[in-house]
């Protein structure tokens, strides 16, 4: 579904609501050029005590902490982004909703270096369903192993969410489309598994958990933190700070996605192998369902984790 087909009219912009076809940056901002932009994709939830923004304070710290290593100042305390946020979702009658705080240098100059340029804040807020497709969530889905690598924590800071990092992204999930594949799993330098171009990756294997460690050039993924409490809570051993080689990943007994928009999506293939019985596996499963019930509020599990509207 594209933009044109949705019912969202506003957009939020430094301050300001505008319409949604008015909010427009200058072709010359310094973020379209280079890159130098700091976002986050969170969700709120229709749940059973409401609308609720899923880990909304977390993705704000995370938001924050992206501007560092580029000497990004926002402007607004987290208080107002958050009252914003709200009362975007209220004005659109936005009871679900995927949502997109970005910060990025806007137009001044266009050296490399952002010297004056403003630091721009926007928020937006649209439906979007399962970001793999609904069909992925029960079924699973194929990837490929990418042959582009994930670029190293040496190079450019991978704890940041960064927008120009997303091209590293985009040349993955394109290759695997292009081949078939739904979705791509990418390799560090050093040829481990890091992750998906949008997703972190969990393995199961003997009934424990495996997934790669910070060390391994990965986004520190909110949704990856959620299912790390989940599965201990369930009783499992969580091995997260792990090295998985690409061999590993055909001999696995399940594998699966985690990500904001991914939420928990089962892998059933990599590069033409079956993994498991070649379907959702028990393990992802019940982590998946228990996921569910807590972002729909069927428990009152966590209750901290929700900004309700």
């Amino acid at each position: 579904m594209g933009f044109d087909e949705m019912d969202v009219d506003t957009i939020w912009m430094d301050g300001e609501f505008v319409d949604w076809d008015d909010a427009q940056v200058h072709v010359l901002t310094h973020g379209l050029h280079y890159g130098t932009g700091v976002f986050e994709g969170v969700r709120c939830y229709d749940t059973e005590k409401g609308p609720a923004i899923f880990r909304w304070e977390e993705h704000l710290e995370r938001l924050y902490d992206s501007t560092k290593p580029y000497d990004m100042e926002i402007s607004f305390e987290p208080e107002e982004l958050t009252e914003a946020t709200l009362e975007l979702l209220r004005r659109q009658d936005l009871n679900e909703a995927y949502i997109r705080p970005i910060a990025f240098y806007g137009y001044e100059s266009l050296g490399v270096s952002p010297g004056d340029c403003p630091t721009n804040v926007t928020i937006a807020a649209w439906p979007w369903g399962a970001y793999l497709g609904e069909d992925a969530l029960e079924n699973g889905i194929e990837v490929m192993v990418s042959s582009w690598r994930k670029h190293a924590s040496s190079q450019v800071p991978t704890n940041a969410k960064t927008t120009g990092l997303y091209v590293n992204s985009l040349l993955a999930g394109e290759e695997a489309r292009r081949n078939g594949y739904r979705e791509a799993i990418v390799l560090n330098k050093e040829g481990n598994v890091a992750e998906g171009p949008g997703e972190n990756i969990f393995l199961v294997r003997d009934g424990e958990l495996y997934t790669p460690g910070l060390s391994e050039s990965i986004l520190d993924g909110i949704t990856r933190n959620t299912l790390i409490t989940l599965a201990e809570e369930r009783g499992y051993e969580v091995h997260e700070n792990t090295s998985i080689s690409r061999g590993e990943l055909n001999t696995a007994d399940e594998l699966f996605f985690t990500g904001s928009a991914a939420e928990v999506t089962p892998i059933r293939q990599v590069d033409n192998v079956e993994i498991g019985n070649g379907s959702r596996g028990p393990v992802t499963e019940e982590l998946q369902q228990a996921f569910f019930d807590l972002v729909e509020r069927r428990t009152d599990d966590h209750d901290e984790w929700f900004t309700y509207l």
